[in-house]
């Protein structure tokens, strides 16, 4: 790395190199220099990590330049059999506006109407929509009066209908906009007081009726022969707690715990039962439970990259280039799995490249005198690499299991936008909350990747049903 026209690197190599054939400086202060040059190392690869080599975001990347994709040989604009979205005139408008043709500008002469031009303009009108239910009464000729009941879901004098609620919990749980900037939009636009309280009562209301859904998904994922986990931290009333996910392509759950390990898994039900292939991120407490393991190579290809730009390991690079050989490979097959052969010659490749690696970065050296006090530490390219090699399987599950994915990104997609909802609000109120958040929002996910509009899911959910879907 160049900072100011420095070579960084070259510069502690010169130093080092120096120190080394200084013989006269006394031991107390190469001690110094030495724990200097360690910090300035330390520092200096830390400030090397970004996006590309280490589980940092992009967004903190300094000076990011966006990649430009590689032209292709298409056209631009939309391609043939693309779906278009051009706006197209109504036959039955709901307003129409005559302009008429001011005769008197016109030369002498008799005129009459030969049609007209239309043009037209979409526009949305937000306003209440006010239903009033009236009970006929009776009387007889004794003063006996007789009415009828209302309808099931009519119980106040007043009340909200299902159309504000689902549209307040769609603001709220999927749009994330808070409680108050809800409040605020329905009186700025259509004149309607609704209060924080109210809100939160329509998102509980959804939580309650969530419950047998809830139950279905849980045994849906128990069933299913993939799925992703993956967790996150969440401020609940400023404190630190987690939020567990586990999904795959049909289906999203989310569990707010105190913990973060095998005790919140434990209690999320899902996981512990699961018989089929778990795709995760290394978390070593899921290697505790009974199921096939795959691990997400998004993270191991952070850290070879990482290898190869700070430690210049080669075989890092090797690595990286392999995996990613295979996941085209893959990718490009008319069959969607690789031949026999195919899978032999990878694995070959892999095994002798870690081979390779274990000569290039040796395991640290124990000295028999000296008293052993658990694990010798190692760099993180040797930890790298001993995990590549104890979890060879794992790593390589995406090329031998046909829908077994190269990363666990899915699972990372599904929880993402849980960060989202912690930058526009900074926390939960309260573990209820989040609660409400969990559900509602694997109901609203759940239900996106089943082809169905949030808003309309929640229409139906408010109305006491499930989608068609669930049956």
């Amino acid at each position: 790395m160049t900072i100011d026209s420095i070579d960084i690197e070259a510069t502690l190599l010169r130093t080092r190199k120096l120190l080394s054939e200084e013989k006269n400086l006394s031991p107390s202060l190469l001690a110094s220099l030495e724990t200097l040059l360690l910090l300035v190392t330390l520092l200096f690869q830390r400030l090397g990590l970004n996006s590309r080599n280490s589980s940092k975001p992009p967004s903190s990347d300094i000076n990011r330049s966006k990649r430009k994709s590689a032209s292709g040989h298409r056209k631009a604009g939309g391609q043939k059999g693309h779906t278009g979205k051009t706006l197209e005139q109504s036959s039955n408008p709901d307003n129409i506006k005559l302009i008429k043709l001011d005769r008197k500008k016109l030369p002498q002469g008799k005129y009459h109407s030969a049609g007209y031009i239309q043009r037209q303009v979409i526009d949305i009108k937000i306003s209440k929509f006010i239903t009033e239910y009236r009970v006929e009464i009776l009387e007889n000729e004794f003063g006996n009066r007789f009415t009828d009941e209302f309808p099931a879901n009519i119980t106040r004098p007043v009340q909200y209908g299902n159309t504000i609620k689902a549209l307040s919990i769609y603001l709220s749980q999927h749009q994330l906009l808070p409680y108050n900037r809800i409040a605020e939009l329905f009186e700025d636009q259509i004149g309607l007081a609704i209060s924080v309280g109210s809100i939160y009562n329509f998102n509980k209301e959804a939580y309650e009726k969530l419950e047998e859904f809830e139950s279905m998904i849980k045994n849906k994922l128990i069933s299913s022969n993939i799925c992703h986990a993956d967790e996150t931290g969440i401020n609940v009333d400023g404190t630190r707690l987690w939020l567990h996910c586990a999904s795959n392509n049909n289906w999203t759950y989310f569990h707010p715990h105190r913990k973060r390990g095998c005790e919140a898994i434990d209690d999320m039900g899902i996981i512990p039962f699961f018989k089929g292939v778990l795709c995760h991120d290394h978390w070593k407490p899921y290697f505790r439970y009974l199921c096939q393991h795959a691990l997400c190579n998004a993270h191991h290809l952070r850290e070879l990259e990482r290898a190869w730009e700070q430690d210049k390991q080669k075989w890092a690079k090797e690595l990286k280039g392999l995996l990613l050989a295979i996941h085209r490979s893959i990718k490009t097959s008319e069959k969607g799995y690789l031949s026999k052969k195919q899978l032999n010659i990878y694995t070959v490749e892999y095994e002798t490249i870690l081979v390779k690696a274990d000569l290039e970065c040796p395991a640290p050296i124990v000295c028999e005198t000296e008293k052993k006090r658990g694990r010798i530490k190692r760099s993180k390219s040797r930890n790298l690499l001993e995990r590549l090699t104890k979890f060879q399987t794992e790593t390589l599950r995406f090329m031998n299991e046909i829908n077994v994915p190269l990363t666990n990104n899915q699972g990372e997609n599904d929880i993402r936008m849980t960060k989202v909802q912690q930058k526009i609000s900074g926390c939960f109120r309260s573990m209820d909350g989040a609660k409400i958040f969990c559900r509602i929002r694997g109901y609203v996910s759940t239900c996106r990747k089943n082809n169905l509009h949030a808003s309309e899911a929640l229409k139906i959910l408010l109305e006491g049903k499930l989608p068609d879907f669930c049956n």
